[in-house]
């Protein structure tokens, strides 16, 4: 399970290396989901966002929804599936 999530994160933390502007979005569309705390449970990420938002600085954690974000995005194309909203769970391959 480790080695999935670390090459997860490797290909995530390289393609937003390279993509700076795709990286700019994904911060810009967390600081967005950040400032309305009243619609973060109509996200699957809802609970673990209001988890998060005592413990980290607002910054950080506009960094963090990004990351998650972006492996969001990264598993819908590769997998060419629409993302499920109601989704709590992930079952590992």
């Amino acid at each position: 399970m480790f080695q999935d999530f670390a090459a997860t994160r490797a290909l995530t933390e390289t393609y937003l290396r390279r993509a700076p502007y795709l990286r700019t979005l994904f911060i810009q569309a967390a600081h967005v989901i950040l400032m309305r705390p009243h619609n973060w449970e109509r996200f699957s990420f809802g609970s673990w966002l209001q988890n998060a938002a005592p413990r980290l600085h607002r910054n950080k954690l506009a960094t963090a929804l990004a990351n998650k974000l972006a492996r969001i995005a990264w598993s819908v194309l590769r997998n060419n599936k629409p993302f499920d909203i109601h989704r709590h769970e992930v079952t590992a391959i």
